[in-house]
């Protein structure tokens, strides 16, 4: 017999908490629960993390990507007050909505221990930034910008764990292995039990998007390709771009090549930080964290360039082929490869012996020396050559001999689904949101859908 519910949601990464969190004060009578495939917050335990392992050794469940608070709870806790990027929620209402759902995402983040600092890009300081990068075609995209930091991340997601756990059934270790839309709404777990509920939301985060796709097309919604994002995480010294990130922290810097006019962006930028591997359904990708406490900061800074591609019909994968991008390189390196940039320019594989002699010293001491003309297509490493060298530019140094390239960072964008202004989809009561769903792609954006659906909900089920 199956147990019924009021509303089910699953995941629990960014988006899924907060819809469950606003739930919670919208429709306290209402009956709420979370499905999860990975741990909980207190038990979410990486080998690489922990220095037990030197590479990933593809535990069932990555604790890096799945469990409470999703891919983002391990990141370095930037948090976007902007609709310039971060998702594209204004596709579905207006730009006034989503900035004052994402001030209300602050809020909660506040309410459980986030830092009221803000960067912004409105300082006169940001401004002659944002003068000197232009005249190199470099635009600084605007906006406010938190820094939470990683440990403070933890420390936030925790107690809004806490918090939920107490009020809302979460199963955790819990795997969904199919969406039930046909007749009455709900889902068939991986043990084959069945659950029913009114209304269904989807917040399967990044690591569950194949997964999702495959829902939505054994239930004929439809999906439409996002853009695929390819790249290298670059490492230097954090001397190197300090007069900017002293100053806006982020600094989303676009610039459109010139000769093939693809558009790449500097992304997740870590001052002082430290570059870090992701697994993705047994691929390894590379990603960056900083932490807030000066003590534990490394010499470095870290960011990602990612070329973004948008592609038409019959291509239709846009996942996939990420991920077959990344699988080069794990290939080549059993693992995350890297590079310096100089050897990238002279056409030469950088070996243990040249890395040794780097003065700018790896903070993935697992990553492997290698070649990544052999990884990633020409186009994209073009572009990403073009563009170190209009960084240069704004910040000397850029363009070093010894700076490091980590390969591949791809960002794994689901293809978006068909959803009206609701988020809902054609089948009543099923909504999806976040990063899993193809419409955000950070951590305000990804709040932000989570409360937006919950209003919804919430309002329907009080009518009633």
């Amino acid at each position: 017999m199956s147990q019924h519910f009021n509303t089910i949601i699953i995941g629990c990464g960014e988006a899924g908490l907060y819809a469950a969190y606003e739930l919670l004060q919208t429709a306290p009578k209402m009956s709420i629960l979370i499905l999860e495939k990975g741990k909980d917050i207190n038990n979410r335990k990486c080998p690489i993390v922990e220095g037990k392992v030197k590479e990933c050794i593809n535990c069932d469940t990555c604790s890096i990507m799945n469990g409470f608070g999703g891919a983002g709870a391990f990141s370095d806790g930037k948090f976007n007050f902007t609709t310039d990027f971060g998702g594209w929620l204004t596709d579905f209402m207006d730009e006034k909505e989503v900035m004052d759902l994402i001030e209300h995402v602050d809020g909660i983040n506040v309410s459980f221990g986030a830092t009221k600092e803000r960067y912004s890009t409105q300082s006169e300081a940001a401004r002659r930034l944002e003068k000197e990068a232009l005249q190199y075609d470099l635009h600084l995209l605007q906006a406010e910008c938190k820094h939470l930091g990683t440990e403070n991340n933890l420390k936030i997601l925790t107690n809004i764990y806490n918090y939920l756990n107490e009020k809302i059934e979460i199963r955790f270790n819990t795997e969904v292995s199919q969406i039930k839309a046909n007749g009455q709404l709900g889902v068939k777990l991986s043990t084959d039990e069945e659950l029913t509920c009114d209304y269904l939301i989807a917040a399967p985060g990044r690591s569950g998007a194949e997964w999702f796709a495959s829902q939505c097309k054994n239930n004929d919604i439809e999906l439409t390709n996002n853009q695929v994002d390819i790249g290298v995480r670059v490492e230097l010294p954090a001397v190197v771009f300090q007069h900017i990130t002293d100053v806006v922290y982020e600094s989303k810097l676009v610039f459109r090549t010139k000769q093939y006019g693809d558009s790449v962006r500097t992304f997740c930028m870590n001052p002082y930080g430290y570059v870090v591997t992701e697994n993705v359904d047994g691929i390894q990708t590379v990603n960056g964290h900083s932490y807030s406490d000066a003590s534990l900061r490394s010499k470095n800074t870290n960011f990602a360039l990612l070329v973004s591609n948008k592609f038409t019909e019959p291509f239709s994968e846009p996942y996939k082929y990420g991920k077959h991008i990344a699988s080069l390189s794990n290939m080549l390196a059993g693992g995350v490869l890297v590079q310096r940039f100089g050897d990238l320019m002279r056409g030469s594989r950088t070996t243990e012996h040249r890395l040794s002699k780097s003065t700018v010293k790896p903070t993935l001491k697992a990553a492997t020396p290698g070649d990544l003309s052999l990884a990633l297509p020409k186009r994209q490493l073009d572009d990403i050559i073009e563009v170190i060298q209009a960084l240069d530019k704004i910040a000397p140094g850029t363009a070093n001999y010894d700076t490091l390239l980590y390969g591949a960072e791809v960002k794994f964008y689901s293809s978006r689904v068909s959803l009206d202004n609701n988020l809902e989809t054609k089948v009543p009561g099923l909504f999806a949101i976040g990063d899993g769903a193809g419409i955000t792609r950070g951590l305000a954006q990804a709040g932000a859908s989570g409360v937006k659906v919950a209003r919804v909900i919430a309002e329907r089920f009080n009518s009633k």
